[in-house]
């Protein structure tokens, strides 16, 4: 499997430490870890020596052939003999032995110079290297986040990028060792701990049901800051109903497909599941608060309303999504769609309407009020995997999708035109979010590549479109709040 990035997520600017910290271990401490871990991989190959056992009988079946298997060791034998014949020309099997040939150490060293410092060799140009390594490390007040879970074949990675449209910079400030494949990232500013005012969180979702939410603000760190539910929850729900009942599982039983912070009642996150649930953490308290049982399917996608706290909506594979109260669960109203949910985003500019996409390529926009949707758009050929309003353009939508495009829409007054379309030579694409700070800057992720970040206004017809509209700035009541707050828009 070649390098992909699975999720991406933006850090608002003046939000990081200026300088990070680094992770000093004590020796105790670096034991606890290596202990923890080595108990952690012993549960993990306990588990593989009992899918390994389920398949013995069908091994076995396999072998009934003697002729297949007499010819086994025939194709092996060839094709260790042309393996032989290749590497012959190098002569690896006399790497070891000695060169008789004597040399004269001083002629080896005949042209080599020592200097004492690189201020006196001539060849080295840049004198001090430490000086570019401290600004590179130091986080600017003009500078942005990029937050990209990358996998590859042996390591998954969190990567903070840093980003500055100014200098028309990026580059990678650290990343973080993950312990498996990333499905979602997720921004947020809140620690259980009560005695931290405003941290710099990263919530991760990945292909266990645990949560692992990780301090960007320190560098080298080898465990998260906290997190939430446990990777032993797949492993219980193989057990009995009994055993099940005798043991409640806090938290989800499958992957986390996606994560959304409640930016208004800031110790509230949602995530959904492929255990066809979401559920509302209590971050304080590091529990499920409510578990919301609306879908028959995989929980894809999830969106907390931007200015209502107690507003969210879900879309599964069950081709559905579902609007809850979270003040009242049991209360929820549902669309049904034509394709299975991929993304939801609400629009900002109009509090009451959302989007959806699905596998099938469609965009709906909708009104939360209605049944009917406000219009329906064929957005690509195959499913939409990135739906994204800009930060602060009204009517300006960007999509991604599986068919490796990218496009750029004028929703304005529902009535959607194409603006442009880009192939993003990325391959599949998997993910794509908005700078909040530059309206016109986007960042995707996609099957190879690493990280691309576009700023569209550089095309023409984008510039033409969207150029002279005004922008909008979105207030939210202040985030340390812990109620519902209001909402307003500023005009630059």
């Amino acid at each position: 499997m070649s390098s992909q990035l699975t999720c991406v997520g933006w850090v608002g600017r003046g939000v990081a430490k200026e300088t990070p910290d680094k992770v000093e271990l004590s020796p105790e401490e670096l034991q606890r870890i290596i202990a923890e871990t080595k108990a952690e991989l012993g549960e993990r190959a306990c588990g593989d020596d009992e899918e390994e056992d389920e398949g013995i009988a069908g091994e076995q079946e396999l072998s009934d052939s003697p002729a297949e298997d007499a010819q086994v060791p025939k194709d092996e034998n060839e094709e260790g003999r042309e393996e032989d014949d290749e590497l012959a020309e190098y002569g690896l099997d006399k790497y070891d032995d000695e060169d008789t040939v004597a040399s004269n150490l001083g002629d080896s060293l005949a042209g080599l110079t020592v200097y004492s410092s690189n201020a006196e060799d001539p060849y080295i140009t840049i004198k001090d290297t430490d000086q570019y390594e401290r600004e590179d490390f130091q986080i600017k007040p003009n500078d942005n986040l990029i937050l990209t879970g990358r996998a590859e074949k042996d390591c998954c990675n969190l990567e903070i990028y840093v980003y500055n449209s100014e200098e028309n910079s990026l580059y990678v400030h650290h990343d973080i060792l993950l312990p498996a494949y990333p499905l979602c990232v997720e921004w947020l500013n809140f620690d259980p701990n009560p005695t931290e005012t405003y941290v710099n969180y990263a919530a991760v979702g990945n292909m266990t049901p645990q949560i692992d939410v990780w301090d960007l603000d320190v560098v080298d760190c080898l465990e998260p800051a906290f997190s939430l539910g446990s990777k032993k929850a797949s492993k219980k729900k193989k057990k009995s109903k009994k055993a099940a009942a005798a043991e409640p599982i806090e938290g989800h039983t499958d992957a986390v497909l996606d994560l959304s912070w409640n930016r208004l009642v800031r110790n509230i996150l949602a995530s959904g599941s492929a255990d066809e649930t979401v559920i509302l953490w209590d971050l304080s308290q590091c529990k499920p608060a409510t578990t919301l049982h609306r879908h028959t399917d995989k929980v894809q996608t999830l969106a907390f309303h931007p200015f209502e706290a107690q507003t969210l909506i879900s879309g599964s594979y069950d081709k559905t999504t579902v609007l809850y109260d979270c003040r009242s669960p049991d209360s929820c109203r549902t669309w049904r769609f034509s394709g299975q949910v991929e993304r939801l985003a609400w629009n900002h500019f109009s509090p009451c309407n959302f989007l959806a996409s699905t596998e099938d390529g469609f965009v709906y926009c909708l009104d939360a009020r209605s049944d009917k949707p406000l219009f329906t758009l064929k957005a690509h050929d195959e499913e939409v995997s990135g739906l994204v309003l800009s930060s602060q353009i009204k009517g300006c939508l960007v999509t991604s999708s599986s068919d490796k495009h990218v496009k750029v829409w004028d929703i304005l007054g529902n009535k959607p035109n194409l603006v442009h379309s880009r192939d993003m030579k990325m391959g599949v694409l998997f993910c794509a979010s908005c700078c909040p700070d530059l309206p016109f800057v986007y960042a995707f992720g996609g099957q190879r590549d690493g990280l691309r970040v576009w700023d569209i206004s550089d095309v023409a017809a984008v510039a033409e479109v969207f150029g002279s509209r005004e922008r909008l700035v979105v207030n939210t009541a202040s985030e340390a709040s812990s109620s519902a707050g209001s909402a307003d828009m500023e005009v630059s």
